[in-house]
């Protein structure tokens, strides 16, 4: 097994929503929240942070009624797990000051106006997108995983790309929109593939053509700024990351702490790969759209595309070629069995897509569902 100081550092940064703690209405205190918390508001973590402490931070989204939770830097899956539970308790903690609870849904259920946070890049993105930015209230889950170059980071970028729809399917969160059943496992996908950048990319094939592709994309005048350089993953403009942005925001700690895990697994394995020069494999964006469509419409309740055989396969065998490509990584950092069990209950019992629905096709509620995720939200670990 690998030891614990030779594996690669990852970190997590959670959107979360803001509801009323007793009608599940969404809260825009965001503001004030942060602003009365002099140690909220900055993205740089404590790396490891103090026993009893909170060692990640607390930072501004783009709507008053969510905020994002951003965790320390960890190597152990069972540190970072327990850094993301703090990251959400803190969160709500911070939150019932203001009569409101953190909960992890991908897009708010009911139908709602939004507040935006008074800061002159969103006054900026306001003028610029109009309706897009106004009805944008989405919650995603990005995961940061280091590298030790940009060669190494552009590598690994090109060969996790076919990958990434089952991270989607296995996160998908957010069926409701407006008050309607929207007919997709992650409707937030949806919504978030109206900004210009987003969604998968072509190959790269060297650190020089994918900034070189971000410069033109910015020379064009459509983005305001690389911040706006929305692909499924990225490098990070701060930090020595790829940063995977595919998935909702997990309805259970434990499962976002497993696609965690998933992400550092892909990334080892893509390393490992270029470094034995694999070349990566040459599936047309076109195909990763469909992929993409497939998850984000279904999650795990029905056929997806096969990552390799470009072809629609049961979940299961797409979900299965996932662990037998990143597996022997997994089994090293001892982080096999507990990923590979969350997986499979995911497969069997659905994602916080699954539970949405069931909870309003037993109450008839989606106030009822609201309050349903704030619980599961801040469950105790169970698995990790």
């Amino acid at each position: 097994m690998v030891k614990t100081k030779d594996m690669r550092s990852f970190g997590v940064e959670e959107e979360l929503l803001l509801v009323d703690a007793k009608t599940g209405a969404l809260a825009p205190v965001s503001e004030q929240l942060l602003g009365e918390e002099p140690s909220s508001g900055s993205k740089t973590p404590r790396a490891e942070g103090p026993a009893g402490g909170y060692a990640g931070a607390l930072v501004p989204e783009l709507k008053q009624e969510q905020l994002e939770a951003v965790s320390a830097p960890y190597r152990d899956l069972r540190k970072l797990a327990a850094g993301l539970r703090a990251g959400r308790a803190e969160a709500d903690r911070q939150a019932k000051r203001f009569g409101a609870r953190a909960v992890a849904l991908g897009t708010y259920p009911m139908p709602a106006v939004t507040q935006l946070v008074r800061r002159p890049r969103y006054l900026a993105m306001e003028g610029r997108y109009g309706l897009t930015l106004r009805e944008q209230l989405t919650c995603g889950f990005h995961v940061h995983v280091g590298v030790a170059s940009d060669d190494e980071a552009v590598a690994v970028l090109d060969r996790i790309r076919v990958w990434l729809p089952i991270l989607l399917a296995l996160s998908g969160n957010s069926p409701y929109w407006q008050g309607t059943d929207s007919g997709y496992a992650s409707f937030r996908y949806q919504v978030w593939k109206r900004w210009p950048t987003a969604g998968p990319t072509d190959l790269f094939g060297s650190p020089s053509a994918y900034h070189s592709l971000v410069r033109v994309l910015l020379d064009c005048d459509v983005l305001l700024d690389e911040g706006m350089v929305y692909f499924d993953a990225r490098l990070s403009r701060r930090q020595p990351t790829v940063e995977i942005r595919v998935a909702d925001v997990c309805l259970e700690a434990d499962h976002a702490a497993a696609l965690a895990g998933m992400c550092r697994a892909l990334v080892e394995t893509a390393a490992r790969e270029w470094l034995d020069g694999r070349p990566p494999p040459a599936v047309p964006t076109e195909l990763l759209r469909l992929a993409s469509w497939r998850a984000n419409k279904s999650a795990v309740t029905d056929d997806l595309i096969h990552p390799l055989r470009n072809g629609r396969c049961p979940a299961r065998s797409a979900i299965g070629a996932l662990f037998n490509h990143i597996g022997p990584v997994l089994a090293e950092t001892g982080d096999l069995e507990p990923i590979k069990h969350l997986a499979s209950r995911i497969v069997r019992t659905g994602t916080g897509s699954d539970r949405q629905r069931a909870v309003f096709a037993r109450h008839s509620k989606l106030t009822d569902v609201v309050f349903d995720a704030v619980r599961r939200t801040h469950l105790p670990a169970a698995h990790l």
